[in-house]
């Protein structure tokens, strides 16, 4: 019974935070090239490219099945793993970057944001949604000694390690591809931005367990969700990688 109240709420956050990503998306470029870095099947990347009217569609994505089904969408897909393998695209050529629960998986964080600002056409703008390890839940679960619930997924032999609570706990254990490796807060995600050369850094939460969702909104800092929203100066030079 409690798994499922908490499993609710997850639901409820994860669709608030999907509000969020579609409003700073809109505000950040209209009519322009989207990539979306870990697009699955393709569903969510069409209703972000339908949001802004996005003139094409690309996606990133590792499991072969999701892929085929995001490009019968109509999103050109490169299928390859983002901890292995950089995307051999030219810089400069996407107007809008996206990634919903990708950067918390991969190996280097300075690496995928370096990559995002490369990619990026200058003026273009970003948008990338992670996990909070401020959020009231991953508190808690810290002041009772047990593993955050945002970094429970660390084994590829335990799903939900260390924490009783977990939503995955008793479930078959993720891949080691899709165990998180960091878990950032507010402060360090605007600030993961600005040292790869971001400018306009703005972050949304979502999410506020055990209270309603929207609450998350208004206290962003402790929300269950934080999507960062940030530009590439229209000064970047055409053909300079990120700071690293």
């Amino acid at each position: 019974m409690l798994k499922h109240f908490f499993t609710r709420m997850y639901t409820a956050a994860a669709e608030q935070n999907r509000t969020n990503i579609l409003s700073l998306v809109r505000h950040g470029s209209r009519e322009g090239v989207l990539l979306d870095l870990g697009c699955d099947d393709g569903t969510w990347t069409t209703k972000l490219a339908s949001s802004v009217g996005a003139r094409e569609m690309y996606g990133v994505e590792i499991v072969p099945g999701a892929a085929s089904e995001a490009r019968s969408r109509g999103v050109r897909v490169y299928e390859l793993d983002l901890n292995q393998a950089l995307l051999e695209v030219p810089s400069n050529s996407f107007d809008i970057v996206h990634a919903n629960q990708v950067i918390e998986h991969v190996s280097s964080v300075d690496l995928f944001v370096a990559e995002v600002f490369r990619l990026l056409k200058p003026n273009g703008y970003a948008v990338i949604s992670t996990e909070n390890g401020s959020s009231w839940h991953n508190v808690f679960a810290a002041i009772m000694g047990w593993q955050i619930f945002s970094s429970t997924n660390l084994s590829g032999r335990m799903a939900g390690l260390g924490n009783p609570l977990a939503i995955q706990r008793g479930s078959k254990p993720f891949s080691t591809t899709w165990t998180h490796k960091t878990i950032f807060n507010y402060r360090g995600l605007i600030e993961m931005f600005e040292i790869h050369g971001f400018t306009s850094v703005e972050v949304r939460g979502a999410g506020y367990f055990p209270l309603p969702s929207l609450l998350g909104s208004w206290d962003v800092r402790h929300s269950a969700f934080i999507t960062v929203g940030a530009r590439k100066p229209a000064s970047a030079p055409a053909d300079s990688p990120a700071p690293a």
